[in-house]
C-alpha cells in the first residue's frame, strides 16, 4: 500500500479531506475555539492520568521545548498540576466563548 500525504477522508473513498477539515476548523472561528478548548482539556486529562507519557509525547520541537518536556517527564507532580491548569483553562475558555458568541 502506498502512503499518501495529507488526510484521507474518513469514509475511506480515497479523496483528500484536507480542504474540508481546514474549512471546518479554520472557516468557523467558534468551531476552532471549541476545538482548541477540547484539545486543552483532553491533554490536561492525559497529563493527570499518565504524566510521564504525556510529557514525552510533546518532546518534539525546538531545543528549548525539548528540554522543558524532558524535565516535565521527570517531574510527574508538576506535570499533573499543569494538566489541572489546562483543564480549568479549557473549560473557562469554552464557557467564556459561549457567552461571547
Amino acid at each position: 500500500m502506498v502512503a499518501r500525504s495529507g488526510i484521507a477522508a474518513a469514509a475511506g473513498n480515497g479523496r483528500r479531506a484536507d480542504a474540508l477539515l481546514l474549512s471546518m476548523f479554520l472557516g468557523d472561528p467558534k468551531r476552532a475555539k471549541h476545538f482548541a478548548a477540547m484539545v486543552l482539556i483532553g491533554d490536561g486529562v492525559m497529563a493527570i492520568v499518565n504524566p510521564r507519557n504525556d510529557a514525552r509525547a510533546w518532546k518534539t520541537g525546538p531545543k528549548l521545548w525539548h528540554s522543558l518536556m524532558g524535565d516535565l517527564s521527570n517531574r510527574p507532580t508538576l506535570t499533573r498540576v499543569i494538566g489541572v491548569a489546562q483543564i480549568i483553562g479549557g473549560i473557562c475558555w469554552a464557557l467564556h466563548q459561549d457567552e461571547a458568541d
